[in-house]
């Protein structure tokens, strides 16, 4: 499993033919891909670590607070093209993503641990699978990749 983990001042997702909209201020973003194989203990290894990182700055502008810390909110986004593969060609291949139906458990899996560590407000998602605008405004700006293998 992988996850780009941006920090954000807000963020956002509109899923129009849907008629949904989600929206986050201070926080993450949290874009999550799902590998072929990926077992729960991937899962929770990345949502707890996306979750105790320590990205945002203290009163010393060290970046030595989590995300309750600093009582922040989380957007999370499915997103399999985080495994994209374009070695070979000028498109990516798609082969190492999880099908839906494997990953489709995991990503509702990954949100309900994000939501039990952060709570069930600080916590808000895309919908799997939708063609999805999103609104990343980077705060620093600082991204991590998590990777559970």
């Amino acid at each position: 499993m992988r996850a780009v983990v941006q920090r954000v001042s807000e963020g956002g997702v509109n899923i129009s033919l849907q008629n949904y909209s989600a929206s986050i201020g201070k926080g993450m973003v949290i874009l999550v891909g799902i590998k072929t194989g990926d077992k729960e203990e991937d899962m929770n290894f990345v949502a707890d670590k996306c979750c105790g990182l320590r990205i945002f700055e203290d009163a010393n502008e060290k970046m030595n607070l989590s995300i309750k810390d600093v009582d922040g909110e989380v957007l999370i986004i499915s997103q399999f093209t985080l495994y994209g593969d374009p070695r070979k060609g000028n498109r990516p291949s798609f082969i190492d993503a999880a099908r839906p139906e494997e990953a489709i458990p995991l990503y509702e899996k990954f949100i309900t641990r994000v939501k039990t560590n952060l709570g069930e407000l600080k916590v808000k998602t895309g919908i799997f699978g939708a063609m999805m605008s999103v609104k990343i405004i980077n705060d620093g700006p600082v991204t991590i990749i998590v990777e559970s293998k």
